[in-house]
């Protein structure tokens, strides 16, 4: 090879390096990634540690994205809009198999104009991560059976209405809502309960991925039934109960040998909307679309176990930055709708994902 090769060649490379940062946007490679979605509260409802001690205290130990929203009311959108990068014209929480038309009483907004097919014929992230050889797994409290189809199910042991209570609900799946996923031969080994997700973590079999939803009366949202916890009926008292609940999953989480190993892995705690009718989004939200409007301002808290620590992030980020930011992660160079949208203001959530060894 002579000199005026060897230049070529090294200017060619030189060159590339400034594309390969921007493709990677500070993000390092990370080996596990947990998040684990809370619902309808604020910000400064949750980053209170009179109110909420657990999350508020992992907030200020590690990172806190003290700018980030959600896309819209009520909950399935942003659950879907966390996994595939748009809400798809969903904003209502009607069955994941409903289609403009159906008559069925899990499908009660099917008869408006415009309505959209909850059943989502595009890709998501767990797509995504098959075509890597990496794996994924969506864990959900009080799923009746894993790979279950089913819109809601409560306790089968109770003997009070909690049996038939909205302990379990599918709007809270975000997976459920892609065809693929419901067409999935395998789907039973991918849509899990906390069965498995104790089986899972104490074998050391945790995914590269993992989605953790709490039930409705652990996730902050409430049931009001005959048998409902005090506790799982009040704002105070479902504050203290997901707190509580969501401090003792990061704790197992930490416990895990893929969290004390060289490799990285973050936990995130997030929220899927702010309380009641909050408005206000950014990054690819679209003040005047029913669907993708603004869902307010909630927390979301970062914990790494080699990453930033006592970190308060400004930046302007939502459901479509995380994406973005699990995708280059796990070394995923596409990045699916929003998350694709820096024009948008959409970037990824590098310095709270920085790692330092």
């Amino acid at each position: 090879m002579n000199l005026k090769t060897v230049l070529a060649a090294t200017i060619l490379a030189a060159a590339a390096l400034p594309a390969l940062a921007a493709d990677l946007e500070g993000v390092p490679r990370y080996d596990h990634i947990v998040v684990i979605v809370e619902e309808n509260k604020d910000y400064d409802q949750i980053l209170n540690p009179l109110s909420a001690p657990n999350i508020a205290g992992l907030a200020a130990r590690y990172g806190d994205a003290a700018n980030f929203w959600g896309e819209v009311h009520p909950s399935e959108a942003n659950y879907v809009a966390m996994l595939g990068g748009g809400t798809f014209g969903i904003h209502d929480d009607d069955a994941f198999y409903c289609h403009p038309g159906s008559v069925d009483k899990f499908c009660g907004g099917a008869q408006a104009p415009g309505y959209a097919d909850h059943t989502i014929r595009a890709k998501h992230l767990g797509d995504q991560l098959l075509a890597k050889g990496m794996s994924w797994k969506g864990y959900y409290e009080s799923l009746p059976a894993a790979g279950s189809v089913a819109v809601v199910a409560g306790d089968p042991k109770a003997t009070n209405g909690m049996h038939d209570a909205p302990l379990y609900a599918s709007k809270h799946s975000g997976f459920m809502n892609f065809a693929d996923v419901q067409a999935d031969p395998k789907r039973a080994e991918r849509i899990v309960g906390f069965d498995q997700l104790e089986s899972d973590l104490a074998s050391g079999q945790l995914p590269t991925f993992a989605l953790i939803v709490p039930n409705q009366c652990n996730e902050m949202h409430g049931v009001k039934a005959d048998g409902s916890p005090p506790d799982c009926t009040t704002t105070e008292g479902l504050i203290r109960r997901g707190d509580a609940y969501t401090g003792d999953l990061v704790r197992k989480l930490q416990a895990t040998a893929a969290w004390k190993a060289k490799g990285d892995m973050a936990i995130v705690i997030t929220f899927d909307e702010g309380a009641g009718g909050s408005r206000g989004g950014c990054c690819g939200v679209t003040p005047g679309e029913p669907s993708n409007y603004g869902g307010g301002h909630i927390p979301t808290i970062v914990i790494t176990n080699h990453g930033p620590k006592g970190l308060k992030d400004p930046t302007a980020y939502n459901h479509y930055s995380l994406l973005r930011t699990l995708e280059d992660a796990f070394g995923i160079s596409e990045h699916l709708g929003y998350a694709a949208a820096t024009d948008k203001g959409v970037k990824a959530m590098a310095p709270l994902f920085a790692v330092s060894k």
